[in-house]
């Protein structure tokens, strides 16, 4: 680790005085909320001598409100919104083509899940062979491939970027409002109409303005203070009246047994929900700017980001992983019931165990995520085509894993499993080329 750490100080003393360093910060930050989120939340337990895998918020109805601060989704999008129009920016300020521009991002995004993938199909062709059920299988990757959707709708955000952004050149914040108008009429549509399809329409209308966002930040619209309090302000409001007076929960992720998700697929509150977060993290920037100088904070900021897709990714693989040797060993740590108070007491431990588990993942993992190599562009058309078939893929096992309960081949889903490998490779983000240099 401590190599990781001076390669990382290495990074660090080399970064240009015009970056923003707040950016990569709230970016690592969100990793650690969306892996402690997930830990937490994660209420595996042997009831009746079985297992069963559940959630703290079945349980506990008051930690559903812990979700406002542990659902951080809407800032991996505002900072993406952020760092994509950099980055387009400077590609056609440079005379980068759009297949140059977004070949580079999906081999960072696509590459490292495809051997995520891989090793969850050797994990449950094994598990099959061993004569464990499809269903507790299909259960347990699932848990472990969540992370995927967001990866998912990350993409296809990102292959709009060049559209997005030249709405925002030219329209600003009405490029943001007008999205925000679309997500009002889906959840009307979707709750009052009864137009259940539709609702799925948000995943696009409520992330891609989150990303507009990200560009206002970056052209000041949410800069300093008081502006960043307004933007607070208003988004708190709109949350507390959702919820309370309006037919929302209170949980901003899914909760088992709720009718109505915050976001499966997204609705109002986490819009409203983006705007808080947006308003309360944007209105501290410049003190978080000023102490990002120093050089620990900001090493530990480049070390994070070095390797954060393979955190990101196996974080929940890990903690599976632990839970399967913990029923092996006779579910030992499982007993304690995640209605009482007892099951807080024995979190610590359980954090310091998944924690230890994700070492060995991002050791082996995060090389893959930190090289190289561009590579022969293709087409742009290729590339957004290939990404778009894998995202399929991805959506599909983010919502039921990879075994198929009625006996596909070794087990396997292997129809939605080829979408996203065929995909991924059509889109040039071969985990395997990228080691090699491209």
């Amino acid at each position: 680790m401590s190599g990781l750490w001076s390669q990382a100080a290495g990074v660090a003393a080399r970064t240009p005085e015009s970056r923003n360093r707040y950016v990569d910060f709230l970016r690592a930050a969100s990793i650690g909320a969306v892996v402690v989120g997930h830990w937490i939340q994660a209420a595996p337990y042997t009831g009746g001598g079985d297992i069963a895998l559940s959630s703290v918020l079945e349980h506990q109805s008051w930690t559903r409100w812990l979700t406002w601060i542990f659902q951080v989704m809407p800032i991996f999008f505002l900072v993406g919104g952020y760092s994509n129009g950099v980055s387009w920016q400077s590609a056609t300020d440079k005379g980068t083509s759009y297949a140059e521009w977004l070949q580079v991002r999906l081999r960072r995004l696509l590459g490292p899940v495809q051997v995520l993938l891989g090793v969850w199909m050797l994990l449950a062709i094994g598990m099959a062979l061993g004569g464990v059920d499809a269903g507790f299988v299909g259960d347990l990757s699932q848990m472990a491939l969540i992370p995927v959707w967001f990866l998912a709708v990350y993409v296809m955000v990102v292959l709009i970027v060049p559209l997005t952004y030249a709405a925002w050149r030219r329209y600003g914040l009405w490029s943001f409002w007008v999205l925000v108008a679309a997500a009002v009429a889906d959840d009307i549509l979707f709750l009052a109409a009864d137009l259940t399809a539709v609702g799925w329409a948000n995943y696009a209308f409520i992330w891609v303005a989150v990303h507009q966002l990200g560009y206002a930040w970056r052209d000041g619209y949410a800069a300093g203070l008081r502006r960043g309090a307004a933007w607070a302000a208003l988004g708190a409001a709109a949350l507390v009246g959702m919820v309370t007076l309006g037919p929302y929960p209170v949980s901003m992720v899914s909760v088992p047994g709720d009718q109505i998700s915050n976001s499966l697929p997204p609705k109002l509150p986490m819009l409203a929900l983006a705007l808080m977060h947006t308003g309360l993290l944007l209105s501290i920037e410049g003190p978080m700017r000023r102490w990002l100088d120093r050089a620990a904070p900001w090493t530990a900021t480049v070390l994070v980001n070095g390797m954060i897709m393979t955190i990101f990714l196996w974080h929940l693989t890990a903690a599976t992983l632990v839970i399967g040797a913990a029923l092996l060993l006779g579910g030992v740590g499982l007993a304690a019931d995640p209605a009482g108070a007892g099951w807080w007491a024995v979190r610590p431990l359980w954090l310091a165990v998944y924690a230890f588990a994700l070492v060995p993942c991002v050791l082996a993992f995060g090389r893959l995520e930190r090289r190289g190599g561009a590579g022969r562009t293709r087409p742009g058309w290729l590339l957004a085509g290939g990404a778009t078939v894998a995202c399929a893929g991805l959506a599909l096992l983010a919502l039921g894993g990879v075994a198929a309960e009625g006996g596909g081949p070794f087990g396997l889903r292997l129809d939605v499993l080829v979408l996203a490998f065929v995909g991924a490779e059509l889109a040039g983000a071969n985990p395997l080329a990228r080691a090699r240099g491209g």
